[in-house]
């Protein structure tokens, strides 16, 4: 092979990569729009069905933060979209101007092919020409070269037909990407009227809590106080959960004091728990549909920032009577009524623990194997506000861990 002809494979190969890489970028961009679409509409969904319950000026603040928050992710991913198809258009545009150019020249010396042919068409003037040769090695190389004049002028045709068939796809091409482009923008417009509408309530709403701020800080840390009140009931029926299966298998001193911090694992139960380590980051999430009102951890206030509060899971906002399910195949450790809290159903995964609070209409018994988003009961929905959140959270023995960096994209 010449290294022309090396040269131009490889400059193939790349403008082929590269084409690849953009469609496998817009592919991942066009799966994330959707994505915050649908969260959009879910929360949309669950405003309408609140819309007549009566709901805290705080509770409010933050459901349209995080409405205003999703809509600029959606915004900056349309943009993203937006400006790769740009991308795309010019190269595209780039790519047309060229193939016009090959096309001309295809199409300039098949027409000279065309002419010579015709001067030298008739037979006899082919049979001459071989029979005038010196000798018959010169005679076999002029049939040689009558054959390869004729194949080349059959590819000549056949190149310049392709060309032109190409030619044709990329003006289809450059025109549904031009149609997707304008959508985008479209899309973009009314996203982002609606966003201007939402700031200008939130403005509102935070004039409201400014004017009254020592009244809502006291809701917020009562709020809190009441959290870190069920936290300790959580870890307390956690603590005791453990000593009694070390009790049962007979293995832990410590087991009868009911203060026992780690589980005694059998060969199954370490089995088990490796499994769940193994799916870290792509455990199902424990309500089919829904959003994070609260994260995990220390952080400040969404509304009154200067004011920190913690939760030791994360909190979930779906629809109301969605049910709850079993993040990972486990065992129900303890199913308890808590002050403030509904019911609350306790899981173990080996040495792991997933609990779920909040619910109602509990689907499982005490001791009973589970498999993976298996139902365990129905998210209750406040009454006085008509939202439905429940509280996850996630241990290895007593140690909290982070739902986020465990379950899919949460």
């Amino acid at each position: 092979m010449s290294i022309s002809k090396l040269f131009a494979v490889c400059i193939i190969c790349c403008l082929s990569f590269n084409a690849f890489s953009q469609k496998t970028k817009q592919e991942q961009l066009e799966e994330k729009r959707k994505q915050l679409r649908q969260e959009i509409a879910s929360m949309m969904q669950l405003q309408e069905s609140n819309k007549a319950k009566e709901k805290s000026v705080l509770d409010e603040v933050e459901t349209l933060s995080s409405q205003i928050q999703t809509r600029q992710n959606l915004i900056k991913v349309t943009n993203q979209q937006a400006n790769l198809l740009s991308r795309e258009i010019n190269a595209n545009l780039n790519k047309i101007q060229d193939y016009r150019k090959e096309l001309k020249v295809l199409k300039e010396e098949y027409a000279k092919m065309v002419v010579q042919a015709r001067r030298s068409k008739s037979q006899q003037s082919k049979i001459m020409f071989l029979l005038s040769s010196a000798d018959f090695a010169q005679a076999y190389r002029r049939l040689q070269y009558l054959k390869q004049y004729n194949e080349y002028r059959r590819e000549q045709g056949e190149q310049i037909q392709n060309k032109a068939t190409d030619l044709q796809q990329l003006n289809l091409d450059l025109a549904k990407k031009k149609e997707n482009k304008e959508k985008l923008v479209q899309e973009n417009k009314e996203v982002q009227a609606k966003l201007a509408s939402q700031k200008k309530q939130q403005v509102a709403l935070m004039a409201t809590i400014r004017s009254k701020e020592s009244v809502y800080k006291k809701q917020i840390r009562q709020k809190q106080k009441e959290a870190d009140a069920v936290d300790r009931q959580i870890e307390k029926l956690i603590r005791e959960a453990i000593a009694r299966a070390n009790k049962k298998k007979k293995t832990s001193k410590t087991a009868t004091t009911g203060t026992a911090t780690t589980f005694s694992l059998t060969p199954e139960d370490k089995k088990l728990a490796d499994s769940f380590t193994a799916n870290k980051g792509k455990l199902p999430w424990p309500v089919g549909a829904g959003r994070i009102t609260k994260k995990f951890g220390r952080q400040p206030h969404p509304t009154l920032p200067n004011i920190e509060i913690n939760s030791s899971g994360v909190e979930l906002e779906t629809k109301p009577g969605e049910k709850a399910r079993a993040i990972f195949a486990g065992e129900v450790m303890d199913i308890k009524k808590l002050k403030g809290a509904s019911r609350l159903v306790i899981v173990k995964h080996g040495n792991y623990i997933t609990t779920y609070y909040n619910l109602e209409n509990i689907a499982v018994t005490e001791g009973q194997k589970l498999e993976t988003k298996e139902v365990i009961g129905n998210v209750r929905t406040n009454p006085a506000t008509g939202r439905a959140i429940m509280k996850f959270l996630i241990y290895q023995n007593t140690k909290k861990l982070n739902p986020q960096q465990w379950i899919y994209r949460m």
